[in-house]
This record gives structure tokens, C-alpha cells and sequence, in this order.
């Protein structure tokens, strides 16, 4: 697997290792247990009782809950599947001893249903055994990334979100990024990011940033237009969705269709912007952002020089964190480069 690390970049006797934005745990929470609330078939009465015999004798009623997910009756499926969800959701404890009884592969199975809401029941349950760390690599071993991907294609709002959110932590295995992106997770995680409500938006951001460590996923992402929606929503400040656009564009920028595609979709304006209004954490993103599109590209250059960025770089020189400080003397020296004749020829008709 190709993992696109970032060369290191130095510039005036400055290196950087590294010109993305460290602290991300803030911009991205991860996908915790599924937030779809209890099925409307659980009663609280029914709840309180499944509670109560999982904590006096939960070995052996969830041996019966995998067996009941291979029954013939769908009903009894479902049921067994919104049981095993909520053990696994109520009691971390129990997402082991769930996997370890064999319930992993049925519930795959389920995810493959053409019955909606036992997919959904499925995808569900595989995302809250997810959470246990130890489940990841046999979820992924048992056959799970398709039939997941598959879910985010054509499944009900919530499995499309917590399949997402699944396909999320499979991808924390290093290993799986390039499996998920290869079983053509990268277009429905795309269209969940444009078209989603605010959780699918905002888990598909999340996956969609995981994945993108990976060269050949960032590639399918631009290829999938994920460019127009991260501009967007990096244009709307209010959207709740900047910084995690600007992280996951952060992290796609690295190669070369990403820069040309944020570019024709009027990333740069937008860049610009932020760093003269966004808060400080947005400005030294969009200004890592810029640093990478201009290194490199005097016609980018020039864009960027003519929308004025100079000003709020030179204020952000002044009162940014010493990183933040850092990246845009530089960006402001390579703006202030002088360029060749003929350099400056091609960018003399850029329309911006």
C-alpha cells in the first residue's frame, strides 16, 4: 500500500516537515455507537428486560441472539439483530463477547439483506461491534467492506451514516484503506458529503479524511467531485463544515488533480477569505492549503497575490501561532518572488 506522505518542503533556509495542521481532534469526533436512536419495535419494557437478562446471564442469551440471526423468519432476524445492537451499544463489555460468538458473519449477511431495515439492523450492529478494537480486523477478515459499501449506496438514511461510520473504523486498520477504497467506497462517501443531512455530512467528511491518506483514494475522491462540495462549504463560515472541509482538502492537495480541481472549482478566493476572516485554527489550515497549491505553480501565484492576500497574511505573520507565523512568511515570499517574463505572460490573462 502507498501511503502519500508529504516531502518535506523548505523554502528560505525553513523546513517544513509537515505543512498540513497537526491538531485535528477537535475538527473530527469519531463515529461513536449509532445515534439513530432505539428501534421503534423495542418497547422501553422489552429494553429494560433484554438490560436485565444480558446482565445476569449474557453468555448464553447471546449465543441464542446469533442463533436467532440465522432464523428462517425475518421478523425473528430483525429482532435478534436490534438485540445484539443494543447489547453492543449499552455494554462496550459485550462487543468482544458478541464477536467471539460467532455473530460477526451473520450479521454481514444481514448487511446484504434486499429487506431495508434488516440491512439497516445489520450495518448498525457491525458499526457498534466496530467500536471494540479487536473486532476491526475480523469484521474486515469476514467479508464485511462490500457488503458496508454496498449499504452506502443504496441503503436507508441511517445505514447510509452508520456504514459510513463502520467503514470509518475498519479504515483505522491501516491495511484497509486501500481494500474500502478499491471496493468503490469513495463515490457513494462523496455523495453522502454533498448530499447527506448535517451527521451523514459530517461522518463522510470524517471517512473521507481517513481514506485520503491513502494516494490512490485521494485520486478517486477528486475523480468522484469532491472538490465543488468542499469549496462550498468552505465559502459558508456559518455551515459548521470548514474545518473539516479544509482538513480533508488539506490532506488531498498532495497531488496534483486535487490542486488543479480546487483551483477550477474557485478554491483560491475561498482560501483567501479564510485567512483574512476565519478563526485562527481555519487560517493556518487554508494557509497550509495555499502553500502546497503555490510552491510550485507561479500561475497560482499570481491568483492568490491577486486576491489579495498579502494583508492578511502579513497579519497573520503578526498574531498567529508560531506556526501559523511561519507559513505565512513563506507563502508571502513566494508571492513576492519576482516572476520571469514569460511566467508572467501566462498569468496575465487568469481571469480571477
Amino acid at each position: 500500500m502507498e501511503k502519500d506522505n508529504l516531502a518535506n518542503y523548505t523554502y528560505m533556509g525553513r523546513s517544513f516537515g509537515d505543512v498540513s495542521v497537526n491538531d485535528t481532534s477537535s475538527a473530527f469526533s469519531d463515529c461513536n455507537s449509532d445515534r439513530s436512536g432505539e428501534f421503534p419495535t423495542a418497547s422501553n419494557e422489552s429494553r429494560r428486560l433484554l438490560m436485565s437478562c444480558a446482565s445476569e446471564n449474557s453468555d448464553d442469551f447471546i449465543r441464542q441472539l446469533v442463533l436467532d440471526l440465522d432464523s428462517c423468519s425475518i421478523d425473528e432476524q430483525k429482532q435478534a439483530a436490534m438485540e445484539i445492537r443494543l447489547l453492543a451499544k449499552n455494554k462496550p463489555e459485550n462487543r468482544l463477547k458478541i464477536a467471539k460468538s460467532g455473530a460477526i458473519k451473520p450479521l454481514i449477511s444481514l448487511v446484504s439483506s434486499s429487506d431495508l431495515q434488516l440491512q439497516e439492523y445489520g450495518v448498525t450492529a457491525i458499526l457498534n461491534l466496530s467500536l471494540c478494537d479487536e473486532n476491526k480486523e475480523l469484521i474486515a477478515l469476514s467479508g464485511a467492506i462490500k457488503p458496508l459499501v454496498r449499504a452506502l449506496k443504496i441503503g436507508t438514511s441511517t445505514a447510509r451514516e452508520n456504514a459510513s461510520c463502520a467503514l470509518l473504523r475498519l479504515s483505522q486498520i491501516e491495511e484497509n484503506k486501500v481494500a474500502i477504497g478499491r471496493s468503490g467506497a469513495i463515490p457513494p462517501l462523496v455523495s453522502l458529503l454533498e448530499t447527506g443531512g448535517f451527521r451523514g455530512k459530517k461522518d463522510a467528511a470524517t471517512a473521507l479524511y481517513s481514506l485520503c491518506s491513502v494516494k490512490e483514494n485521494k485520486i478517486r475522491a477528486v475523480q468522484a467531485g469532491i472538490m465543488k462540495p468542499l469549496v462550498e462549504f468552505m465559502a459558508d463560515l456559518g455551515s459548521n463544515m470548514v474545518d473539516k472541509s479544509a482538513y480533508v482538502l488539506s490532506v488531498l492537495v498532495s497531488v496534483p488533480e486535487a490542486r488543479t480541481a480546487v483551483v477550477e472549482e474557485g478554491g483560491i478566493p475561498v482560501l483567501v477569505e479564510i485567512v483574512e476572516v476565519g478563526s485562527q485554527r481555519q487560517k493556518e489550515i487554508a494557509v497550509s492549503i495555499l502553500l502546497q497549491l503555490c510552491e510550485d505553480n507561479l500561475m497560482h501565484r499570481a491568483m492568490v497575490a491577486r486576491e489579495g492576500a498579502i494583508p492578511p497574511l502579513i497579519a497573520l505573520s503578526q498574531s498567529g501561532t508560531n506556526r501559523a507565523k511561519q507559513k505565512a512568511e513563506t507563502l508571502i515570499d513566494l508571492l513576492r518572488q519576482p516572476r520571469s517574463g514569460n511566467a508572467a505572460a501566462r498569468t496575465s490573462n487568469v481571469s480571477v
